[in-house]
């Protein structure tokens, strides 16, 4: 699908099936209400899929791998060459979202979507070598960045046919915090000082020029914050264009799709601000320990799961919740009801 076609595809959540999911649980033999936001993540993905039989049991994360120019500008840790050797990692399943995707029973499916080397990983969706220095030139064209959130839809339709009924965001590019601040500050029409970490790890020398590199940048090519292609050709990145589409091909898919923090959480506003419907069948794993998270996830509308100051990346949080998920969708599916144990039903406090 196209981008345009896809977001013409993208309904509103279907009422029917989570009134039903309401009553399943309803009719569960334990206290009303009391798994709190299980209950309610199992009504939600009722309404994304259509049908009270919830159905989670076969995931996949998919991690989205390209690099970004601006690291040339020194605003990270460690070389460009990081994204080549852990995307490979992705496929040796050493990584540490492979090592928790293999506990929880997910797949972890890696997709060169702009790294600046050919692997061993898919090629067949690559949009460029790396995107350009945003600090002196825009990242990508205005076509890279649809191409960039194409990939993403792709991959939405490649693993929908294959049978997976829940997919999750992961990204592996070195700089991409850096991308991410810089779009969270445009469209949130925050300071970057606010909307800026120290990544996979910076000096405090190194964080102000990470903040002024993002600085300048805004100054230098005025994205438009109501215009979310401009924002991601300007400021952003491969990987965060083809998170976007695994969101927004999920969502017109019906199938629900499991945010990680924080780079994928502006994946997702990058989605949400393309079509405002998408937001239903995006799911909050966990608040990011980069100081935009909370912000981002408020502007989403979004309520996280954990609160584990995590900020790895990949999808490791993603990951961290699918046995909690798993869990929910277990006791919605299996349990007793009233009727079963012949017990009276509790009845709604008014």
């Amino acid at each position: 699908m196209t981008l345009e076609e896809t977001i013409g595809k993208i309904t509103p959540l279907d009422k029917e099936a989570m009134k039903s999911a309401q009553e399943r649980w309803n009719s569960i033999a334990k206290p009303l209400h009391s798994l709190g936001m299980l209950e309610e993540l199992v009504i939600r993905i009722a309404g994304m899929t259509g049908s009270a039989a919830v159905d989670i049991g076969k995931k996949g994360l998919v991690a989205m791998c390209a690099d970004n120019g601006v690291v040339a500008e020194g605003v990270t840790q460690c070389g460009q060459e990081i994204t080549a050797v852990v995307a490979e990692e992705f496929l040796e399943g050493n990584s540490t979202a492979c090592k928790m995707c293999q506990h929880c029973g997910a797949d972890l499916i890696p997709v060169d979507v702009g790294m600046a080397v050919d692997t061993k990983v898919r090629t067949d969706l690559k949009v460029a070598y790396g995107t350009r220095n945003f600090a002196k030139e825009p990242a990508m064209t205005r076509e890279q960045a649809v191409r960039s959130i194409e990939a993403g839809i792709h991959m939405a339709e490649e693993l929908a046919a294959q049978g997976y009924r829940m997919l999750a965001t992961g990204e592996m590019g070195i700089g991409n915090t850096t991308t991410s601040s810089a779009m969270a500050s445009v469209f949130l029409e925050q300071a970057p000082e606010i909307m800026t970490g120290r990544g996979a790890g910076l000096t405090s020398q190194g964080l102000e020029k990470k903040i002024q590199t993002i600085k300048n940048s805004i100054e230098l090519h005025r994205p438009d914050k109501e215009d979310p292609l401009d924002v991601l050709s300007k400021v952003g990145g491969f990987d965060i264009g083809g998170m976007a589409g695994v969101f927004l091909g999920g969502a017109a898919l019906k199938l629900p799709v499991v945010m990680d923090g924080f780079i994928s959480c502006v994946a997702a506003l990058l989605a949400v601000r393309l079509c405002p419907a998408a937001a239903d069948y995006i799911i909050a794993s966990h608040v990011s320990k980069e100081p935009a998270a909370r912000l981002i996830l408020e502007a989403l509308g979004k309520k996280a799961l954990l609160h584990a100051d995590m900020c790895l990346g990949e999808g490791t949080g993603a990951a961290a919740v699918f046995p909690v998920l798993d869990m929910a969708a277990m006791v919605y599916n299996t349990m007793s009801t009233f009727g079963d144990m012949q017990m009276e039903s509790y009845q709604e406090l008014k």
